[in-house]
């Protein structure tokens, strides 16, 4: 059994890809079966858990993909869910480490080496493995799946998955406003890089604009790039949701039941009223932005995710559809007219901290000024009349 722990930290050992996530027409809302499809019992309770602690659908998906990843590994080292320690948690992440991640799988032969950077945007191509932060994710998942059992007197005493108590104890008594301090990582934390946030420059953005094909896309673009909207909250605008009037549009917010309004530019409501009078007026309830092709029926995030890919393509870039919320975060947090508590309250952030990250300036950005100060000739020091040079150098030196 050692052996078998060791050879998938080093990459000799994969675990199959058995059971899988499926939806159910009740609550939980989701769940995992193994590979004869049956429910996995304990999951159950704690997905149906989450829920009844009103978090979202989507929450309960995340995490069963992470509790399905822990219980194939389960599954493969032939270990019951209530007898794991935390010697199958090292598995699991040395595994995690150097798996490749079967959604970053490239089909082209002529796709980007992953890891590279983009030459044009400056941005890197997603690696091949899972990220830090998907690891660390499914530590939290798994971790708290069996503090509800242990809740309840099931499963192990002791967690399998290593806490930093220190941690615990200062966040317990934190206040919502405080800065939250900063900690020694728990073992088998991964270290996650924090890098700024990436904005399509100007210069850029003209061309990118300009390799959109067709109404519906120039007018989603637009209204990602001067609203701020994530991409699910701009795909769930009905026609009850835009103000003409005021130039407003009413989004569900990421994690809430809410709509909310967020300012749009005249120019995006321009191009969208010229794509709403080509295709007609949706029913109310329904989302404005629909899919091209027959059968009619709403644009999904994958479709959308697929016109920036097409654009890409043409352009050799690597944008994503999450950097024009970026784009737009960048533009207001360095307009002189807008105070960052005001571009924080448009793009609904919790913590002003997270605003306050457009501010940073990227060598990339800088790149007219930096010519500018290369090629500015050397000051030189001229002494004014009625000196004599010799005397300055004698003082001064030189």
């Amino acid at each position: 059994m050692l052996d078998l722990r060791h050879e998938l930290i080093e990459g000799r050992a994969d675990v199959p890809r058995v059971g899988s996530v499926i939806e159910l027409e009740t609550i939980p809302w989701y769940t995992v079966v193994d590979g004869e499809g049956t429910a996995v019992a304990p999951v159950v309770p704690y997905l149906r858990g989450l829920i009844l602690d009103d978090n979202r659908p989507a929450t309960a998906k995340s995490y069963a993909h992470d509790l399905l990843r822990w219980h194939r590994l389960l599954w493969f080292l032939g270990i019951d869910w209530d007898r794991a320690t935390e010697a199958e948690a090292s598995a699991l992440v040395g595994w995690l480490r150097v798996a490749p991640n079967p959604q970053r799988h490239r089909r082209s032969a002529n796709a980007p080496q992953p890891g590279s950077v983009n030459p044009r945007t400056g941005k890197p191509y997603l690696k091949a493995g899972y990220a830090p932060s998907t690891i660390n994710h499914c530590l939290t998942v798994i971790s708290g799946f069996y503090a509800y059992h242990r809740h309840h007197n099931r499963g192990p005493l002791l967690n399998p998955v290593p806490e930093s108590r220190a941690q615990r104890r200062a966040l317990a008594h934190r206040a919502p406003d405080e800065e939250i301090p900063q900690f020694r990582r728990a073992r088998l934390r991964q270290r996650v890089r924090r890098s700024d946030p990436r904005s399509i420059p100007d210069e850029m953005w003209d061309e990118f604009f300009a390799a959109l094909t067709c109404d519906r896309d120039r007018a989603a673009v637009l209204l990602y790039v001067s609203s701020g909207s994530r991409a699910s909250e701009l795909l769930g605008v009905t026609p009850g949701d835009i103000n003409w009037a005021k130039q407003l549009i009413r989004v569900v917010t990421k994690g809430t039941d809410d709509r909310e309004p967020v300012p749009v530019s005249p120019q995006a409501l321009t191009v969208l009223a010229a794509y709403l009078d080509h295709i007609g007026l949706p029913q109310a309830g329904e989302p404005v932005f629909r899919t091209r092709r027959a059968p009619d029926r709403p644009l999904t995030y994958w479709a959308m995710r697929r016109v920036i890919q097409r654009v890409n393509d043409r352009l050799g870039t690597n944008w994503t559809l999450h950097d024009l919320r970026h784009t737009a975060a960048t533009r207001m947090a360095n307009d002189p007219n807008l105070t960052l508590s005001q571009v924080r309250a448009i793009l609904r952030h919790t913590d002003l901290a997270t605003t306050g990250r457009y501010l940073n300036a990227r060598v990339e950005d800088l790149f007219d000024a930096l010519q500018q100060h290369y090629s500015r000739p050397r000051a030189e020091r001229i002494i004014a009349p009625g000196y004599d040079p010799d005397d300055f150098k004698a003082v001064f030196g030189g």
